[in-house]
C-alpha cells in the first residue's frame, strides 16, 4: 500500500517548470520453483514464496513523486522491513564479520561511501564508487552499468564478491538460519523460520525501498511555502537552462544544461538512463558495454540522482572528482571527445562558458537538495 506524503499544494512555479522540462541450506523441507524468484548461484530455492503474512506497510510517497516500482512478489510489510534493516547492518554477512552492507553505504554520506572506491573486508578496493541508496523504490536498474534489473537481484552480488564480503550464500544462510532472533523475525515476515538467499535479499530490498528522501530545502520551497535564496534560485534557473551562447548556438540560453539527464521532473533528479558524459577519450572501464556487449555503449554509466549530492562525494563511477565544483568545471569544459560521447554533450572543445558566479549559484542549488532528515532518520540507523 502506498500513502501519499505531503499536504503542500503545488505552486504555480511547479506547474510551469514540470511542463518545461537469492540458498541453499535451511531447516526447511518445502521447495519452491516459482520462476519469479531469483535462485542463488550456489543452489536452489528452499523456502515457500506463497505465504501471505506480515503487516502491510504504507509507503509514504511524496505527492509529487511518480508511482514506485514495488514488485508484486515482494510487497512491503512492517516485519519484512524490520528484518531487512537488521540484515543490512549485520557484519556476519561478511566472511570475517567485519563489514555489513552499511559499511559501504552509511547515513552521513547519504548511504554511499566517502572514499573513491570502498574498502572490502581484506582492505582491497571495490571496482567502482559506491552509489547512494536514495529513492531506489523508483529505480529501473541497479549498479553503475545497470547489470541488475531489480534491487533483489542487485543484493545477491556483494555477499559472494571476493573483494566486498567474500562469503558463500550457503554459509550465510546457515548463520542466519541458526540465529534464534532471526528465526522469529523470518517467521513474522514470511510465515515460517525458513531461510534462503531469496528471503534475505527480499527483506533487505523492502528495507531499502523505504529510504525515501524528499524533504530538502528545495522540496520545502518548490513544493511548499518556503523560499530559496537568491543564489539557489538562480542556480535552479541555470540548471534548467540550455547551455551555449545564443549568438553561436541556436536555442542557447547560457545555462548549465543539467536538466536533460538530471531533471527527472524535479523529483528523482535522474533520467534512469546511461550516458557517456565525456570523462575519457580512452576507456579503462567500458561501463554499460560490459552488460549489453554493444560498442556503442562504451563509456556509458548510469545517471545518479542529485538528491543529497553535496553529501555523496567523491563523484562519478570512479570517484575521480572530490568536489561539486570539479564536477561542474568538467561539464563547463565540454568534456573529452570519444566515439560514444553522448549527443547531449554538445559543447566539447568549446565549453559551456559558465562564469565563476554561475558555478557558485549551481553549487548553491545542488546543496539545497540536501535532506538532513533523511540522513538522520533513526529508522535507517544500525539497530545492532
Amino acid at each position: 500500500m502506498i500513502r501519499i506524503w505531503g499536504t503542500y499544494q503545488m505552486s504555480t512555479r511547479f506547474a510551469i517548470l514540470v511542463v518545461a522540462m537469492s540458498l541453499t541450506w535451511a531447516a526447511c523441507s518445502k521447495e519452491n520453483n516459482d520462476s519469479n524468484r531469483l535462485a542463488p548461484s550456489s543452489g536452489k530455492v528452499l523456502c515457500d514464496s506463497d505465504q501471505e503474512t506480515g503487516t502491510p506497510y504504507q509507503l509514504e510517497k511524496p505527492f509529487y513523486f511518480p508511482e514506485p516500482a514495488i514488485p508484486a512478489d515482494n510487497p512491503l510489510t512492517e516485519e519484512g522491513i524490520q528484518l531487512g534493516k537488521y540484515l543490512f547492518w549485520d557484519k556476519r554477512l561478511s566472511r570475517n564479520n567485519t563489514i555489513s552492507c552499511g559499511s559501504c553505504h552509511f547515513p552521513s554520506a547519504t548511504f554511499s561511501d566517502d572514499k573513491r572506491k570502498s574498502l572490502g573486508l581484506y582492505g582491497g578496493q571495490t571496482r567502482r564508487n559506491s552509489m547512494a541508496l536514495v529513492n531506489l523504490a523508483w529505480n529501473t536498474s541497479f549498479f553503475w552499468d545497470g547489470k541488475a534489473r531489480t534491487l533483489e537481484e542487485q543484493l545477491l552480488e556483494p555477499i559472494e564478491d571476493p573483494i566486498e564480503m567474500d562469503h558463500s550464500w550457503r554459509e550465510v544462510v546457515e548463520i542466519v538460519g541458526t540465529d534464534v532472533q532471526y528465526q522469529k523475525m523470518f517467521s513474522d515476515a514470511f510465515g515460517s523460520p525458513c531461510v534462503d538467499s531469496v528471503r534475505i535479499t527480499y527483506a533487505m530490498a523492502q528495507f531499502i525501498r523505504t529510504m525515501i528522501s524528499a524533504n530538502s530545502p528545495f522540496d520545502r520551497s518548490f513544493y511548499g511555502s518556503e523560499m530559496l535564496t537568491q543564489s539557489e534560485q538562480r542556480g535552479l534557473e541555470l540548471f534548467l537552462a540550455e547551455g551555449g551562447d545564443p549568438n553561436v548556438f541556436p536555442g542557447g540560453q547560457r545555462g548549465g544544461d543539467c536538466f536533460h539527464c538530471h531533471g527527472g521532473s524535479l523529483t528523482l533528479f535522474t533520467d534512469q538512463s546511461f550516458h557517456n558524459n565525456g570523462l575519457d577519450s580512452i576507456f579503462t572501464d567500458l561501463g554499460r558495454a560490459e552488460v549489453n556487449g554493444s560498442p556503442l555503449s562504451e563509456g556509458q554509466f548510469k545517471t545518479p540522482t542529485l538528491r543529497n549530492i553535496a553529501l555523496s562525494a567523491p563523484y562519478m563511477h570512479d570517484g575521480r572528482f572530490a568536489t561539486l565544483r570539479e564536477v561542474i568545471e568538467h561539464y563547463n569544459s565540454g568534456g573529452h571527445i570519444s566515439l560514444t560521447l553522448d549527443p547531449l554533450m554538445k559543447f566539447q572543445g568549446v565549453g559551456l562558458g559558465l562564469s565563476d558566479q554561475d558555478i557558485d549559484d549551481l553549487i548553491a542549488f545542488l546543496e539545497s537538495l540536501t535532506d538532513e532528515e533523511f540522513v538522520n532518520n533513526p529508522d535507517f540507523q544500525d539497530p545492532h
